[in-house]
Protein backbone atom coordinates (compact mmCIF):
# COMPACT_ATOMS: atom_id res chain seq x y z
CA UNK A 1 0.00 0.00 0.00
CA UNK A 2 1.60 3.33 -1.09
CA UNK A 3 0.59 6.57 0.65
CA UNK A 4 1.15 10.32 -0.17
CA UNK A 5 1.41 13.02 2.11
CA UNK A 6 0.71 16.33 0.25
CA UNK A 7 3.02 19.55 1.70
CA UNK A 8 5.30 16.93 3.45
CA UNK A 9 7.80 20.04 4.22
CA UNK A 10 5.26 22.21 6.15
CA UNK A 11 5.04 21.64 9.80
CA UNK A 12 2.22 19.19 10.01
CA UNK A 13 2.57 17.27 6.81
CA UNK A 14 6.37 16.39 7.86
CA UNK A 15 5.32 15.34 11.13
CA UNK A 16 2.96 12.89 9.39
CA UNK A 17 5.36 11.09 7.32
CA UNK A 18 7.79 10.94 10.07
CA UNK A 19 5.21 9.24 12.16
CA UNK A 20 4.39 7.00 9.41
CA UNK A 21 7.66 5.82 9.55
CA UNK A 22 7.80 5.80 13.26
CA UNK A 23 4.87 3.24 12.99
CA UNK A 24 6.89 0.94 10.42
CA UNK A 25 5.56 2.01 7.40
CA UNK A 26 8.15 1.21 4.71
CA UNK A 27 9.90 4.35 3.68
CA UNK A 28 9.28 3.89 -0.07
CA UNK A 29 5.56 2.66 0.68
CA UNK A 30 5.52 7.16 1.16
CA UNK A 31 4.72 9.52 -1.36
CA UNK A 32 5.62 13.02 -0.42
CA UNK A 33 4.46 15.70 -2.17
CA UNK A 34 6.34 18.95 -2.13
CA UNK A 35 6.49 22.00 -3.41
CA UNK A 36 10.10 22.35 -3.36
CA UNK A 37 12.15 19.00 -3.41
CA UNK A 38 15.28 20.48 -2.08
CA UNK A 39 13.46 20.95 1.18
CA UNK A 40 12.77 17.27 1.16
CA UNK A 41 16.20 15.65 0.89
CA UNK A 42 16.50 14.53 4.47
CA UNK A 43 12.74 12.40 3.45
CA UNK A 44 14.66 11.03 0.19
CA UNK A 45 17.58 10.02 2.06
CA UNK A 46 15.54 7.78 4.22
CA UNK A 47 13.58 6.21 1.15
CA UNK A 48 10.46 8.09 0.67
CA UNK A 49 9.50 8.86 -2.53
CA UNK A 50 9.49 12.19 -3.01
CA UNK A 51 7.89 14.03 -5.70
CA UNK A 52 7.56 17.38 -6.61
CA UNK A 53 3.90 19.29 -7.21
CA UNK A 54 1.99 22.51 -6.33
CA UNK A 55 -1.43 22.74 -5.36
CA UNK A 56 -2.62 24.58 -8.15
CA UNK A 57 -0.74 22.54 -10.91
CA UNK A 58 -3.35 19.28 -11.68
CA UNK A 59 -1.31 17.91 -14.15
CA UNK A 60 2.09 17.66 -11.95
CA UNK A 61 -0.61 16.79 -9.25
CA UNK A 62 -1.90 13.88 -11.21
CA UNK A 63 1.49 12.18 -12.11
CA UNK A 64 2.76 12.90 -8.25
CA UNK A 65 -0.30 10.89 -7.31
CA UNK A 66 0.22 7.90 -9.37
CA UNK A 67 0.26 4.68 -8.07
CA UNK A 68 -1.11 6.04 -4.80
CA UNK A 69 -3.86 4.17 -2.70
CA UNK A 70 -4.44 6.45 -0.07
CA UNK A 71 -3.75 10.45 0.11
CA UNK A 72 -3.77 12.58 3.17
CA UNK A 73 -4.56 16.42 1.80
CA UNK A 74 -3.07 18.64 4.13
CA UNK A 75 -4.67 21.58 3.83
CA UNK A 76 -3.45 24.68 1.73
CA UNK A 77 -2.02 27.77 3.62
CA UNK A 78 -3.25 30.45 1.08
CA UNK A 79 -6.02 31.73 2.17
CA UNK A 80 -8.94 32.55 -0.26
CA UNK A 81 -7.58 30.09 -2.48
CA UNK A 82 -7.91 26.62 -0.65
CA UNK A 83 -10.76 25.45 -2.36
CA UNK A 84 -9.91 25.58 -6.14
CA UNK A 85 -6.50 24.13 -4.93
CA UNK A 86 -7.94 21.39 -3.08
CA UNK A 87 -10.10 21.05 -5.25
CA UNK A 88 -7.23 20.04 -8.01
CA UNK A 89 -5.92 17.34 -5.67
CA UNK A 90 -9.15 15.78 -5.29
CA UNK A 91 -9.69 15.84 -9.22
CA UNK A 92 -6.23 14.46 -9.81
CA UNK A 93 -6.62 11.87 -7.22
CA UNK A 94 -9.37 10.42 -8.72
CA UNK A 95 -7.64 10.46 -12.06
CA UNK A 96 -4.69 9.05 -11.10
CA UNK A 97 -7.02 5.76 -8.90
CA UNK A 98 -6.57 6.91 -5.04
CA UNK A 99 -8.39 5.07 -3.29
CA UNK A 100 -9.10 6.83 -0.11
CA UNK A 101 -8.43 10.82 1.00
CA UNK A 102 -7.62 11.66 4.08
CA UNK A 103 -8.09 15.86 4.81
CA UNK A 104 -7.42 17.79 7.35
CA UNK A 105 -10.31 20.17 8.50
CA UNK A 106 -11.28 22.23 11.21
CA UNK A 107 -13.73 21.38 14.08
CA UNK A 108 -17.17 21.23 13.68
CA UNK A 109 -16.69 22.11 10.21
CA UNK A 110 -20.07 21.97 8.57
CA UNK A 111 -21.56 23.86 11.59
CA UNK A 112 -18.56 26.66 12.95
CA UNK A 113 -18.99 30.34 13.03
CA UNK A 114 -15.50 30.42 12.08
CA UNK A 115 -14.70 32.29 9.39
CA UNK A 116 -11.39 30.44 8.32
CA UNK A 117 -13.95 27.22 8.11
CA UNK A 118 -15.73 28.36 4.65
CA UNK A 119 -12.53 26.76 2.76
CA UNK A 120 -12.94 23.45 4.76
CA UNK A 121 -16.43 23.32 4.06
CA UNK A 122 -16.26 24.13 0.89
CA UNK A 123 -13.55 20.98 0.55
CA UNK A 124 -15.22 18.94 2.98
CA UNK A 125 -18.02 18.90 0.32
CA UNK A 126 -16.44 18.65 -3.30
CA UNK A 127 -15.08 15.40 -0.67
CA UNK A 128 -18.35 14.48 -0.64
CA UNK A 129 -18.96 14.68 -4.38
CA UNK A 130 -16.11 12.99 -5.64
CA UNK A 131 -16.65 9.93 -5.10
CA UNK A 132 -13.92 8.83 -3.90
CA UNK A 133 -13.56 7.32 0.02
CA UNK A 134 -12.56 9.66 2.44
CA UNK A 135 -12.73 10.74 6.35
CA UNK A 136 -12.34 14.03 7.43
CA UNK A 137 -9.70 14.51 10.32
CA UNK A 138 -11.42 17.75 12.11
CA UNK A 139 -8.29 19.46 13.51
CA UNK A 140 -8.85 21.70 16.32
CA UNK A 141 -6.33 24.69 17.23
CA UNK A 142 -2.77 24.03 17.77
CA UNK A 143 -0.42 24.78 20.98
CA UNK A 144 2.05 25.91 18.35
CA UNK A 145 -0.46 28.86 16.98
CA UNK A 146 0.59 30.52 20.24
CA UNK A 147 4.33 30.52 19.85
CA UNK A 148 4.30 33.83 18.15
CA UNK A 149 2.63 35.64 21.22
CA UNK A 150 5.73 34.73 23.60
CA UNK A 151 8.26 37.59 22.39
CA UNK A 152 5.04 40.36 23.35
CA UNK A 153 4.45 38.10 26.45
CA UNK A 154 7.67 38.55 27.16
CA UNK A 155 8.75 41.94 26.49
CA UNK A 156 4.75 43.16 28.02
CA UNK A 157 3.82 40.48 30.52
CA UNK A 158 0.17 39.98 28.73
CA UNK A 159 -0.59 37.78 26.42
CA UNK A 160 -3.40 39.74 23.72
CA UNK A 161 -6.46 38.06 22.80
CA UNK A 162 -9.88 38.30 22.07
CA UNK A 163 -11.01 34.89 23.63
CA UNK A 164 -12.94 36.20 26.64
CA UNK A 165 -13.34 33.22 28.93
CA UNK A 166 -13.84 31.02 26.53
CA UNK A 167 -11.64 27.34 26.42
CA UNK A 168 -9.07 26.39 23.52
CA UNK A 169 -8.91 22.33 23.65
CA UNK A 170 -5.33 22.74 21.82
CA UNK A 171 -2.91 19.93 21.25
CA UNK A 172 0.81 19.56 19.76
CA UNK A 173 0.95 19.24 15.78
CA UNK A 174 2.90 16.37 16.75
CA UNK A 175 -0.34 14.61 18.10
CA UNK A 176 -2.48 15.43 14.91
CA UNK A 177 0.11 14.08 12.90
CA UNK A 178 0.28 11.19 14.80
CA UNK A 179 -3.40 10.73 14.65
CA UNK A 180 -3.20 11.25 10.74
CA UNK A 181 -0.79 8.48 10.49
CA UNK A 182 -3.22 6.21 12.46
CA UNK A 183 -6.14 6.79 10.55
CA UNK A 184 -4.14 6.42 7.25
CA UNK A 185 -3.15 3.02 8.54
CA UNK A 186 -5.85 1.61 9.80
CA UNK A 187 -8.81 -0.14 7.66
CA UNK A 188 -11.65 0.94 6.96
CA UNK A 189 -12.08 4.61 7.48
CA UNK A 190 -14.49 5.85 4.73
CA UNK A 191 -17.05 7.75 6.02
CA UNK A 192 -15.03 8.24 9.32
CA UNK A 193 -15.21 11.85 11.00
CA UNK A 194 -12.65 12.60 13.95
CA UNK A 195 -13.42 15.81 15.95
CA UNK A 196 -9.87 16.10 16.82
CA UNK A 197 -8.43 18.33 20.19
CA UNK A 198 -6.54 18.19 23.44
CA UNK A 199 -7.61 17.44 26.98
CA UNK A 200 -6.06 20.13 28.32
CA UNK A 201 -9.01 22.55 27.87
CA UNK A 202 -7.93 26.61 29.03
CA UNK A 203 -9.01 29.69 28.99
CA UNK A 204 -6.70 32.34 28.12
CA UNK A 205 -6.00 33.54 31.78
CA UNK A 206 -5.03 30.01 32.01
CA UNK A 207 -2.55 30.08 28.90
CA UNK A 208 -1.45 33.20 30.45
CA UNK A 209 -0.13 31.13 33.39
CA UNK A 210 1.49 28.42 31.12
CA UNK A 211 3.36 31.16 29.15
CA UNK A 212 4.57 32.47 32.84
CA UNK A 213 5.59 29.46 33.49
CA UNK A 214 7.62 28.93 30.40
CA UNK A 215 8.47 32.18 30.74
CA UNK A 216 9.47 32.31 34.13
CA UNK A 217 8.11 35.69 34.62
CA UNK A 218 4.50 37.02 35.25
CA UNK A 219 2.38 36.76 32.42
CA UNK A 220 -1.68 38.04 32.67
CA UNK A 221 -4.36 37.76 29.45
CA UNK A 222 -5.74 41.04 28.15
CA UNK A 223 -8.86 40.62 26.35
CA UNK A 224 -9.21 43.45 23.20
CA UNK A 225 -12.44 43.41 21.40
CA UNK A 226 -11.72 41.98 18.28
CA UNK A 227 -11.01 44.39 15.60
CA UNK A 228 -8.52 45.81 18.16
CA UNK A 229 -7.02 42.84 18.35
CA UNK A 230 -6.77 42.86 14.71
CA UNK A 231 -5.14 45.96 14.53
CA UNK A 232 -2.56 44.42 17.13
CA UNK A 233 -1.61 41.25 15.03
CA UNK A 234 -1.21 43.30 11.73
CA UNK A 235 0.55 46.37 13.97
CA UNK A 236 2.99 43.33 14.91
CA UNK A 237 3.58 42.97 11.00
CA UNK A 238 1.21 40.08 9.99
CA UNK A 239 -0.54 40.48 6.72
CA UNK A 240 -4.22 41.72 7.05
CA UNK A 241 -6.00 38.57 5.86
CA UNK A 242 -4.09 36.48 8.94
CA UNK A 243 -4.71 38.98 11.51
CA UNK A 244 -8.26 39.22 10.61
CA UNK A 245 -8.38 34.89 10.33
CA UNK A 246 -6.68 35.33 13.94
CA UNK A 247 -8.83 37.74 15.71
CA UNK A 248 -11.85 35.87 13.98
CA UNK A 249 -10.78 32.61 15.36
CA UNK A 250 -10.19 34.16 19.00
CA UNK A 251 -13.70 35.35 18.98
CA UNK A 252 -14.68 31.73 17.96
CA UNK A 253 -12.65 30.59 20.80
CA UNK A 254 -15.10 32.85 22.72
CA UNK A 255 -17.96 31.02 21.89
CA UNK A 256 -16.87 27.41 22.57
CA UNK A 257 -15.51 26.76 18.58
CA UNK A 258 -12.20 25.51 19.40
CA UNK A 259 -13.18 23.42 22.62
CA UNK A 260 -14.22 19.41 22.15
CA UNK A 261 -14.42 16.80 24.69
CA UNK A 262 -14.68 14.04 21.69
CA UNK A 263 -11.85 12.03 23.06
CA UNK A 264 -11.05 11.14 19.28
CA UNK A 265 -7.68 12.52 19.27
CA UNK A 266 -7.00 10.53 22.52
CA UNK A 267 -8.04 7.14 21.08
CA UNK A 268 -6.04 7.52 17.55
CA UNK A 269 -2.99 8.35 19.35
CA UNK A 270 -3.35 5.93 22.62
CA UNK A 271 -2.54 8.38 24.94
CA UNK A 272 -3.35 11.92 26.30
CA UNK A 273 -2.11 15.19 24.19
CA UNK A 274 0.66 17.21 25.04
CA UNK A 275 0.50 19.84 27.61
CA UNK A 276 0.58 23.45 26.33
CA UNK A 277 3.43 24.09 28.56
CA UNK A 278 5.44 21.51 27.07
CA UNK A 279 4.76 21.92 23.54
CA UNK A 280 5.48 25.73 24.46
CA UNK A 281 8.87 25.22 26.07
CA UNK A 282 11.52 27.04 24.62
Amino acid sequence: MTIAVTGATGHLGRLVVEALLDKGTPAADIVAVVRTPAKAADLADKGVDVRQAEYGDRAALEKALAGVDKLLLVSGSDLGQRIAQHSKVIDAAKAAGVEFIAYTSVLDAQNTPLGLAVEHRGTEDRLAESGIDFALLRNGWYWENYLGSIPAARETGALFGSAGTGVVAAAARKDYAEAAAAVLLADEQSGKVYELGGDERLTYSELAEVLSVVLGKPVSYKDLPQEEYAAVLEGAGLPAPVANMLADSDAGVAVGALDTESGDLQRLIGRNSTPAATALAP
